[in-house]
């Protein structure tokens, strides 16, 4: 820059929260023109986007490393040190936190643009007291001005990270721990916003605005907090005290934490600062470094940092040799060896690279090169192969990298696709390529290049703080930790017609009756604590809906086998019990869901009341029959063989086959026969069942039932109402039983559809000996002619070649119903009710036409004894003559049994005639 020696330089000293960034912001908007030099890229866009918003983003430029925004009518330029063009003229110039003239990487930046740098006007010079001596002496014409602090900083102690105050941020030292302190937040506390110089401003600005809005307390951060962020921090917890400093592990100086912490408080807010437990004791604070840096007194710099600006160019040689001269000056030391000047060495020891270089302008370019910033943290070697692949674009033809190179190397870069270090990883690699884009002599196309690599670093940045904040953060956690601190205010807390529990207008899950379901996108570690949160939130609402459960109508509640088949009890699609085995059949016990264990006793108690009425109300219901049967087996009253077969009955669920039970069905007289009936059984030829039993409802219950009572899956129900199964499985010969089906062939026929067939069959028999059976009905039921005749073979009728004759007509009225008596298992007759449907013919009725199948009536047979039937092989006999005094046996109206001989039936129908 030109001479300005008679501008006045103005020194601003003191601790930080002193508002030295706003005053120099302030003053170089007050000039005509004006530029700031920052330590940080993302503190030079910070004030950026504030100057624009005074100025105008026509008037404004941002000028770093990897961005340049110049618009042709710029006066103000914000840039970090690097970065600042020191060829141009401005009427101010300010070097912001001119302290880090110390700092071993940089020191020499910082030293050389305030000794060098000044202001047609006006030249500020911003930085810690630290700094004082060495400005008195280098710059002895300096005003200097003490900034004190605006609030005060004190030390809080040692606190475990989840006894942190809001508001608080943490100061890390390496990503590892940066991210692993972000995660122990987000489990404790909702989550944390991630602050490190490595990410693009775009990323940054994005995680602090989520800070500074409020959806997260805490931030995690590097020591680039450090460097002038305005953050609304009110307390900084350090993590470690030392740091890797790109040469060794040393512990951090009184001055950096004092930076660092100072950031605690607000212009006219208290902060605080204090380092979390557990730390070693090495890391800990001593009383007096405390009291130092509350009162803000930290030792003076005694030196800093210097590189020769103006190095020699006449060849590679030269040019290292002066970068490595000693300063004059004994306020100042040779900077150690930064990553440019040991990239530049191992550049010149490559044949390749040093051929190329020869004149001035070659080694000035060269120079340039090896200055590429080491954004991927690779080190000198990588970067200096890096450097080394782009050395001959540059150095030879036309002097730039072909577009075709750096389009592909950008497009490698695309993909926004992976975890963190992925994308961070990436992001490193495009802020190198938008570095060497923002040099339009080095790229063809060099504002296509430059547009094309913001765009990617603007998706890459995208992509991360979404990837940050989805690991990160966790909204629900810190809804629900921020309501049970002390004094929080009451929390809205909305139950939706979808089950969603909301908080504060965030759902926190899902409430499907009384179970609280955790969402499924939470992490394990997440589930008890908002199990925990659900069970604070939702007392008032278990009450309301512990209040409903008792006054909700039957038709709310339901039964249904859960996906291991188990018979379940649910309300509004949650589970309320299980059925599981009980002490018989009807009685099972009722297993109540744990989650009526985790609500109040009273709301508990009042739901079990309501599910054991609810059970005892279905079982009365849709199995009345059943219950009656069972309480009349249980009824002393009752005579011992009827309570005998009632038991079994009931036993079996209310569906036995008649072989099971045959002989304790003969030996009921007409009084028990009664009690039968009036329990509402049905005495089939095949099966013995209650009527009602085969309604869906009760084919349901006696389903769970059976399943609770076996511990076994429910079976797999066929439709409502089905008569027939033709493809159907059966895991067990009892289950078709269960479900009301009796076995015929290779299919199933409901037992009462059954009996009717075996009726229609017995009332055939009334035209003689040989009959034909009308095969309507059974096709309307849906069965085969080849089932239909498997299930008359079945209840004792067998097909004939012989054809029917004519009957002597006989002189009768049509009548509704006659009870006729048919041959039981053991050839016994027992009544059967048969509804007469047409009238008896006369002389001159003609025989129905002939049907391909005839049937005689042969009977059962008995059960399985090992012993011929009585009948077999023995001819008719007449009808036995009744024992005198004895009264008459009275016919009994129940469904046709079969059994017997045709011979009994013979005699049977002539006493009928006497």
């Amino acid at each position: 820059m030109s001479d300005f020696s008679q501008s006045p330089i103005i020194a601003v000293l003191g601790p930080t929260n002193t508002g030295k960034t706003h005053l120099a912001v302030e003053r170089m908007c007050a000039h005509s023109s004006g530029m700031i030099g920052f330590p940080l890229r993302l503190l030079a866009r910070e004030v950026y986007d504030r100057v624009v918003a005074l100025k105008g983003a026509n008037r404004v430029a941002l000028v770093t490393g990897e961005e340049k925004i110049i618009p042709p009518d710029a006066r103000w330029f914000l840039c970090t040190a690097e970065a600042m063009p020191i060829d141009r003229d401005f009427s101010f110039v300010a070097i912001d936190e001119a302290q880090l003239g110390i700092n071993p990487e940089r020191g020499h930046i910082f030293t050389d643009r305030m000794l060098n740098i000044r202001g047609r006007d006006e030249t500020m010079i911003l930085g810690s007291d630290s700094l004082r001596p060495l400005v008195e002496q280098l710059i002895p014409d300096a005003e200097i001005i003490s900034r004190p602090r605006f609030s005060t900083l004190s030390y809080a102690g040692p606190r475990k990270l989840s006894r942190l105050p809001r508001r608080s941020a943490i100061v890390a030292f390496s990503v590892e721990d940066v991210y692993a302190i972000a995660e122990m937040l987000r489990r404790q506390h909702g989550g944390a916003a991630i602050v490190m110089g490595s990410l693009s401003p775009q990323t940054r600005n994005a995680q602090v605005k989520m800070y500074q809005d409020g959806e997260v307390d805490y931030l995690v951060a590097t020591d680039a907090i450090g460097m002038g962020l305005n953050l609304d921090v009110s307390h900084v917890a350090f993590a470690a005290l030392k740091k890797f400093d790109g040469r060794r592990r040393r512990r951090l100086t009184l001055a950096e934490i004092g930076q660092i912490a100072g950031r605690a408080g607000r212009h006219q807010k208290d902060g605080s600062f204090g380092v979390l437990s557990g730390l070693a004791s090495s890391d800990e604070l001593e009383p007096e470094e405390i009291e130092r840096l509350e009162d803000h007194e930290f030792p003076r710099l005694e030196w800093l940092y210097w590189r020769n600006a103006e190095p020699d160019l006449a060849s590679v040689t030269s040019l290292i040799q002066s970068l490595e001269d000693k300063p004059k000056d004994r306020l100042l030391q040779a900077a150690p060896e930064a990553i440019d000047l040991a990239v530049l060495k191992r550049l010149a020891q490559d044949p390749g690279v040093s051929r190329l270089a020869t004149g001035r302008d070659k080694v000035r370019l060269l120079w340039e090169a090896a200055c590429i910033p080491d954004f991927r943290k690779v080190g000198a070697d990588h970067q200096a192969r890096f450097v080394a692949s782009l050395w001959p674009y540059l150095a030879q033809g036309n002097g730039r990298i072909p577009h075709a190179r750096m389009a592909q190397e950008i497009a490698r870069l695309e993909n926004v696709q992976g975890d963190i270090s992925t994308l961070a990883a990436r992001i490193s690699a495009a802020r190198s390529w938008s570095y060497i884009a923002q040099k339009s002599r080095w790229v063809e196309q060099a504002e296509v290049m430059v547009e094309r690599t913001r765009v990617l670093e603007r998706r890459l940045s995208d992509a991360m703080h979404s990837q940050l904040t989805q690991r990160f953060v966790d909204k629900r956690t810190r809804v629900l930790m921020r309501g049970l601190l002390k004094g929080a205010l009451p929390q809205d807390v909305a139950l939706e017609t979808d089950g969603a529990v909301l908080v504060d207008g965030l759902e926190i899950g899902t409430l499907k009756g009384f179970q609280f379901i955790v969402p499924s996108d939470s992490r394990r570690e997440d589930r008890k604590m908002l199990l925990a949160a659900a069970e604070r939130y939702l007392g008032p609402i278990m009450t309301d809906k512990a209040d409903a459960l008792a006054k909700a109508p039957d038709s709310e509640l339901a039964l249904a086998a859960d996906e291991a088949g188990q018979p379940v009890i649910y309300w509004q699609e949650a589970k309320l019990a299980m059925l599981t085995k009980g002490k018989n059949l009807l009685h099972p016990e009722i297993k109540f869901d744990r989650a009526l264990k985790d609500i109040s006793p009273e709301n508990s108690k009042k739901a079990e009341e309501r599910v054991k009425q609810w059970v005892e109300a279905m079982k009365a219901k849709h199995l009345e029959g059943l219950v009656k049967i069972d309480a009349l087996a249980n009824d002393e009253n009752t005579p011992a063989s009827v309570r005998a077969l009632f038991a079994q009955i009931v036993e079996a669920g209310g569906i036995i086959m008649r072989r099971q039970i045959d002989q304790a069905v003969r030996a009921l007289d007409n009084d028990m026969r009664g009690v039968a009936r009036r329990g509402g059984l049905v005495f089939g030829a095949l099966d013995i069942f209650h009527h009602a039993l085969m309604k869906p409802g009760a084919v349901l219950w006696r389903n769970a039932l059976f399943a609770a009572l076996d511990e076994q899956p429910m079976i797999a129900l066929p439709g409502d109402n089905a008569v027939h199964l033709k493809d159907w499985k059966f895991a067990a010969p009892d289950h078709a039983s269960r479900l009301g089906f009796r076995k015929i062939g290779g299919e199933y026929v409901r037992v009462d559809m059954a009996e009717r067939l075996v009726k229609q069959a017995h009332e055939a028999r009334h035209s003689g000996a040989v009959f034909a059976v009308d095969p309507a009905l059974a096709t309307s039921l849906g069965l085969s002619t080849e089932v239909h005749e498997a299930l008359l073979d079945m209840a004792g009728f067998v097909k004939t070649d012989d054809r029917p004759q004519a009957v002597e007509p006989e002189k009768t009225e049509v009548a509704e119903a006659a009870e006729t008596e048919v041959p039981a298992v053991d050839g016994s007759t027992e009544a059967v009710a048969v509804e007469t449907t047409e009238p008896a013919r006369s002389d001159d009725t003609a025989l129905p036409e002939t049907p391909s199948t005839y049937w005689r009536w042969k009977g059962m047979g008995k059960p399985r004894s090992g012993k011929p039937h009585k009948n077999h092989d023995k001819k008719p006999q007449g009808k036995r003559p009744k024992k005198s005094g004895s009264a008459p046996r009275k016919a009994e109206p129940v469904l046709a049994t079969a059994g017997g001989a045709f011979a009994e039936l013979a005699a049977l129908k002539e006493a009928m005639k006497k």
